[in-house]
């Protein structure tokens, strides 16, 4: 065995010793860094079929082997399928906050690997990875485009080309959180983004995944997949590390 290899397992064998590893939810002692406790793991949601083949909507009691939700019968969404590792409820909710908002970017490798696990299918063909991008404002008051660093994990799971300017966000708008939905589809449009000038060449023809934290009501990636679509993109997948579940599967 190399010696670098060696050394750098002493490292990390010191390391752990001076800083214990923490879960990554409550911060209790678990065995291995960026690891959940087995208490914060069972309070996860992972949305797995049967789910609605467009938009990834769980149908649990779907007898059909690619079934369709009601609000993708009634209306098909503008990106191709969507999918989430997580339903975002009480046990995820504290996780991702903290992803958010209170840098807890030590996080993002652990969910990577859920993206990469969720977004399998989507993720078997495609041509690249990208974020729904934040305004320059708002990136400048976080200091990083959570949706960016999402990327950037699942880019380092699947080895798959990634892209993290895109897209651009060309007007700033309101915060989509408290909002109906009605609301956010009034907030966002496709005038909000556009396709990098860079990338416009590139993007014909790609098959693209866009990578977000969390789905509401899919307005963002819906204006995003428009964009990209009036790109030439061939093909956009969603992949959101988790998604809002109401009792009811009428919209996305």
């Amino acid at each position: 065995m190399a010696v670098g290899v060696l050394a750098g397992r002493a490292l990390m064998g010191l390391l752990d010793i001076v800083l214990p590893p923490r879960c990554l939810g409550c911060g209790g002692i678990v065995e291995t860094q960026g690891r959940l406790c087995a208490a914060c793991w069972r309070a996860l949601t992972f949305l797995t079929p049967p789910q609605c083949r467009l938009c990834g909507y769980p149908l649990p009691h779907a007898a059909a082997e690619a079934p369709l939700c009601g609000g993708c019968t009634l209306e098909p969404p503008a990106f191709d399928r969507a999918r989430a590792a997580l339903r975002y409820d009480d046990g995820a909710r504290g996780l991702i906050l903290a992803f958010k908002h209170a840098d807890r970017t030590d996080s993002a490798p652990a969910f990577g690997r859920w993206l990469a696990r969720a977004g399998a299918e989507l993720l078997a063909d495609a041509d690249l990875i990208a974020p729904v991008p934040l305004h320059r404002w708002r990136l400048l008051k976080r200091g990083y485009n959570q949706a960016a660093v999402l990327a950037r994990a699942l880019a380092r799971e699947t080895a798959l080309p990634l892209l993290p300017d895109l897209l651009q966000r060309r007007r700033a708008t309101r915060s989509q959180q408290g909002l109906s939905a009605q609301g956010r589809l009034a907030n966002i449009t496709p005038v909000a983004f556009r396709v990098h000038p860079w990338h416009g060449r590139r993007l014909t023809g790609c098959k693209v995944v866009l990578v977000d934290d969390v789905m509401t009501t899919g307005a963002t990636v819906a204006a995003c997949a428009r964009v990209l679509r009036g790109g030439g993109a061939e093909r956009i997948d969603v992949l959101t590390l988790a998604r809002v579940v109401r009792d009811a599967a009428t919209s996305i």
